[in-house]
Protein backbone atom coordinates (compact mmCIF):
# COMPACT_ATOMS: atom_id res chain seq x y z
CA UNK A 1 0.00 0.00 0.00
CA UNK A 2 2.96 2.34 0.94
CA UNK A 3 4.51 1.93 -2.59
CA UNK A 4 1.43 2.63 -4.39
CA UNK A 5 0.67 5.52 -2.61
CA UNK A 6 3.96 6.45 -3.34
CA UNK A 7 3.21 6.14 -7.33
CA UNK A 8 -0.39 7.42 -6.78
CA UNK A 9 1.45 10.93 -5.54
CA UNK A 10 3.14 11.66 -8.87
CA UNK A 11 -0.28 12.69 -9.77
CA UNK A 12 -1.00 15.01 -6.97
CA UNK A 13 -3.02 12.62 -5.20
CA UNK A 14 -2.83 12.12 -1.22
CA UNK A 15 -3.87 8.44 -1.07
CA UNK A 16 -7.49 8.82 -0.90
CA UNK A 17 -8.02 7.15 -3.68
CA UNK A 18 -6.34 3.76 -3.06
CA UNK A 19 -8.05 4.19 0.41
CA UNK A 20 -11.48 4.40 -1.43
CA UNK A 21 -11.36 2.44 -3.99
CA UNK A 22 -9.81 -0.60 -1.90
CA UNK A 23 -12.80 0.25 0.56
CA UNK A 24 -15.38 -0.15 -2.33
CA UNK A 25 -13.62 -2.85 -3.48
CA UNK A 26 -14.51 -4.99 -0.44
CA UNK A 27 -17.60 -3.40 -0.18
CA UNK A 28 -18.84 -4.68 -3.86
CA UNK A 29 -17.30 -8.34 -3.45
CA UNK A 30 -18.96 -8.59 0.48
CA UNK A 31 -21.86 -7.75 -1.63
CA UNK A 32 -21.90 -9.95 -4.49
CA UNK A 33 -20.93 -12.72 -2.25
CA UNK A 34 -23.92 -12.22 -0.14
CA UNK A 35 -26.03 -11.89 -3.22
CA UNK A 36 -24.76 -15.82 -3.45
CA UNK A 37 -23.63 -14.63 -7.31
CA UNK A 38 -19.96 -15.84 -8.58
CA UNK A 39 -20.24 -18.59 -5.60
CA UNK A 40 -17.21 -20.73 -7.22
CA UNK A 41 -14.92 -17.46 -7.06
CA UNK A 42 -15.77 -15.33 -4.31
CA UNK A 43 -14.04 -17.23 -1.36
CA UNK A 44 -13.04 -15.79 1.57
CA UNK A 45 -9.54 -16.31 0.58
CA UNK A 46 -10.44 -14.40 -2.93
CA UNK A 47 -11.94 -11.41 -1.65
CA UNK A 48 -8.93 -11.27 1.36
CA UNK A 49 -6.50 -11.21 -1.71
CA UNK A 50 -8.14 -9.02 -3.81
CA UNK A 51 -8.54 -6.18 -1.01
CA UNK A 52 -4.67 -6.26 -0.73
CA UNK A 53 -4.45 -6.67 -4.57
CA UNK A 54 -6.76 -3.21 -5.11
CA UNK A 55 -4.04 -0.74 -3.84
CA UNK A 56 -1.77 -2.05 -6.92
CA UNK A 57 -4.55 -1.39 -9.69
CA UNK A 58 -2.21 2.05 -10.97
CA UNK A 59 0.88 0.82 -9.76
CA UNK A 60 2.00 1.25 -13.86
CA UNK A 61 1.65 4.74 -13.70
CA UNK A 62 5.15 5.08 -11.88
CA UNK A 63 6.37 4.69 -16.01
CA UNK A 64 4.13 7.49 -17.11
CA UNK A 65 6.33 10.76 -17.74
CA UNK A 66 4.78 13.45 -15.10
CA UNK A 67 4.07 15.89 -17.66
CA UNK A 68 0.96 13.58 -19.01
CA UNK A 69 -0.10 12.39 -15.97
CA UNK A 70 0.22 15.92 -14.32
CA UNK A 71 -1.08 17.92 -17.14
CA UNK A 72 -3.95 20.39 -16.64
CA UNK A 73 -6.01 19.88 -19.90
CA UNK A 74 -7.71 16.77 -21.77
CA UNK A 75 -4.60 14.15 -23.27
CA UNK A 76 -4.04 14.49 -26.80
CA UNK A 77 -4.08 11.26 -28.40
CA UNK A 78 -0.36 10.71 -28.38
CA UNK A 79 -0.28 11.25 -24.25
CA UNK A 80 -3.26 9.39 -24.13
CA UNK A 81 -1.45 6.14 -25.66
CA UNK A 82 1.19 7.02 -23.67
CA UNK A 83 -0.95 6.53 -20.61
CA UNK A 84 -2.81 3.66 -21.73
CA UNK A 85 0.51 2.17 -21.30
CA UNK A 86 0.40 1.98 -17.69
CA UNK A 87 -1.98 -1.36 -17.32
CA UNK A 88 0.29 -3.51 -19.45
CA UNK A 89 3.48 -1.93 -17.48
CA UNK A 90 1.54 -2.47 -13.92
CA UNK A 91 1.41 -5.86 -14.77
CA UNK A 92 4.61 -6.30 -15.64
CA UNK A 93 6.04 -4.46 -12.19
CA UNK A 94 3.60 -7.10 -10.13
CA UNK A 95 5.07 -10.03 -11.87
CA UNK A 96 8.78 -8.70 -11.85
CA UNK A 97 8.71 -7.10 -8.52
CA UNK A 98 6.11 -9.18 -6.26
CA UNK A 99 5.93 -12.54 -7.65
CA UNK A 100 8.80 -14.19 -5.11
CA UNK A 101 6.40 -13.22 -2.24
CA UNK A 102 5.71 -16.77 -2.46
CA UNK A 103 1.60 -16.05 -2.48
CA UNK A 104 0.99 -16.70 -6.06
CA UNK A 105 -2.83 -16.32 -5.30
CA UNK A 106 -1.90 -12.65 -4.65
CA UNK A 107 0.25 -11.97 -7.23
CA UNK A 108 -1.93 -13.81 -9.72
CA UNK A 109 -4.40 -11.27 -8.93
CA UNK A 110 -2.44 -8.31 -8.38
CA UNK A 111 -1.63 -8.88 -11.45
CA UNK A 112 -4.96 -9.13 -13.05
CA UNK A 113 -6.20 -5.73 -11.28
CA UNK A 114 -3.55 -3.42 -12.42
CA UNK A 115 -3.30 -4.88 -15.63
CA UNK A 116 -6.75 -5.37 -16.50
CA UNK A 117 -8.98 -2.64 -14.71
CA UNK A 118 -9.04 -0.66 -18.06
CA UNK A 119 -10.92 -3.23 -19.63
CA UNK A 120 -14.44 -2.69 -20.35
CA UNK A 121 -17.86 -5.24 -20.52
CA UNK A 122 -18.56 -4.63 -24.29
CA UNK A 123 -14.81 -5.05 -25.43
CA UNK A 124 -13.37 -1.62 -26.39
CA UNK A 125 -11.31 -0.83 -23.48
CA UNK A 126 -7.54 -1.98 -23.21
CA UNK A 127 -4.81 -3.24 -23.24
CA UNK A 128 -6.14 -6.20 -24.79
CA UNK A 129 -9.78 -5.47 -26.14
CA UNK A 130 -11.05 -8.18 -23.62
CA UNK A 131 -15.01 -8.15 -23.10
CA UNK A 132 -17.58 -9.32 -20.68
CA UNK A 133 -16.27 -12.77 -18.53
CA UNK A 134 -13.54 -12.74 -20.39
CA UNK A 135 -12.00 -10.29 -18.21
CA UNK A 136 -11.09 -11.29 -14.83
CA UNK A 137 -13.90 -10.74 -11.96
CA UNK A 138 -11.52 -9.08 -10.18
CA UNK A 139 -10.78 -6.50 -12.67
CA UNK A 140 -14.14 -6.19 -13.38
CA UNK A 141 -14.95 -5.42 -9.71
CA UNK A 142 -11.80 -2.93 -9.85
CA UNK A 143 -12.93 -1.15 -12.46
CA UNK A 144 -16.30 0.24 -11.16
CA UNK A 145 -14.57 1.06 -7.71
CA UNK A 146 -12.03 3.12 -9.89
CA UNK A 147 -14.07 4.84 -11.95
CA UNK A 148 -16.59 5.77 -9.54
CA UNK A 149 -14.01 7.14 -7.78
CA UNK A 150 -12.09 9.51 -10.53
CA UNK A 151 -15.73 10.69 -11.47
CA UNK A 152 -16.29 12.20 -8.09
CA UNK A 153 -12.61 13.33 -7.80
CA UNK A 154 -10.81 16.53 -8.92
CA UNK A 155 -7.88 15.88 -10.75
CA UNK A 156 -5.49 17.91 -12.51
CA UNK A 157 -7.90 18.01 -15.55
CA UNK A 158 -11.18 18.25 -14.15
CA UNK A 159 -13.43 19.42 -11.25
CA UNK A 160 -14.96 16.58 -9.43
CA UNK A 161 -18.59 15.00 -10.51
CA UNK A 162 -20.93 15.57 -7.73
CA UNK A 163 -22.49 11.95 -6.48
CA UNK A 164 -25.45 12.54 -8.54
CA UNK A 165 -23.70 12.74 -11.64
CA UNK A 166 -21.10 10.13 -10.46
CA UNK A 167 -24.44 7.35 -10.55
CA UNK A 168 -25.65 8.69 -13.86
CA UNK A 169 -22.74 8.04 -15.73
CA UNK A 170 -22.45 4.95 -14.22
CA UNK A 171 -25.93 3.78 -14.81
CA UNK A 172 -25.25 5.06 -18.31
CA UNK A 173 -22.35 2.71 -18.50
CA UNK A 174 -24.13 -0.16 -17.63
CA UNK A 175 -23.69 -3.56 -19.99
CA UNK A 176 -21.18 -0.52 -21.69
CA UNK A 177 -18.09 -0.12 -19.72
CA UNK A 178 -19.17 -2.40 -16.75
CA UNK A 179 -20.39 -5.79 -15.68
CA UNK A 180 -24.59 -4.79 -15.56
CA UNK A 181 -24.63 -6.62 -12.44
CA UNK A 182 -22.01 -4.44 -11.12
CA UNK A 183 -23.50 -1.56 -11.27
CA UNK A 184 -26.45 -2.72 -9.87
CA UNK A 185 -24.50 -3.78 -6.91
CA UNK A 186 -23.45 0.14 -6.92
CA UNK A 187 -26.55 1.73 -6.75
CA UNK A 188 -27.81 -0.98 -4.41
CA UNK A 189 -24.95 0.24 -2.25
CA UNK A 190 -25.39 3.87 -2.34
CA UNK A 191 -25.45 5.33 0.95
CA UNK A 192 -22.59 3.11 2.13
CA UNK A 193 -20.51 4.51 -0.99
CA UNK A 194 -21.07 8.03 -0.12
CA UNK A 195 -19.89 7.12 3.82
CA UNK A 196 -16.99 5.81 2.48
CA UNK A 197 -15.95 8.91 0.18
CA UNK A 198 -16.76 11.18 2.75
CA UNK A 199 -14.75 9.45 5.34
CA UNK A 200 -11.59 8.83 3.34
Amino acid sequence: TGFATLVESKDGSTGGHIKRTTAYVKLLANELSKRGLYKDILTKDYIENLCKAAPMHDIGKIGVPDFVLQKPARLNKDEYEIIKKHATTGGKIVKETFGQLGNEEYTDMAFQVAKYHHEKWNGKGYPEGLSKKEIPLCARIMAVADVFDALCSKRSYKKPFTIDQAYSIMEESRGIHFEPILVDVIIALRPKLEQIYANC
